[in-house]
């Protein structure tokens, strides 16, 4: 019970930023990979790359 107490503070504080984290890091390792193709893969790369941005920048 005790960690309980300890513990719920700590996930209400980092809840958001470890959310948004699960979302853009697969975004940004994918668009990593997706950028090695040759042609369309730095177009790929930055939209993934944008969006990965733009759910950064919500305030959760």
């Amino acid at each position: 019970m005790r960690r309980l107490l300890y513990l719920l503070p700590l996930c209400l504080v980092l809840n958001g930023c470890l959310l948004t984290k699960v979302v853009t890091e697969p975004l940004r390792i994918a668009g990593e990979v997706v950028g090695e193709i040759p042609v369309v893969g730095g177009g790929i790369e930055a939209v993934l790359d944008t969006t990965a941005g733009t759910v950064d920048l919500i305030p959760l």
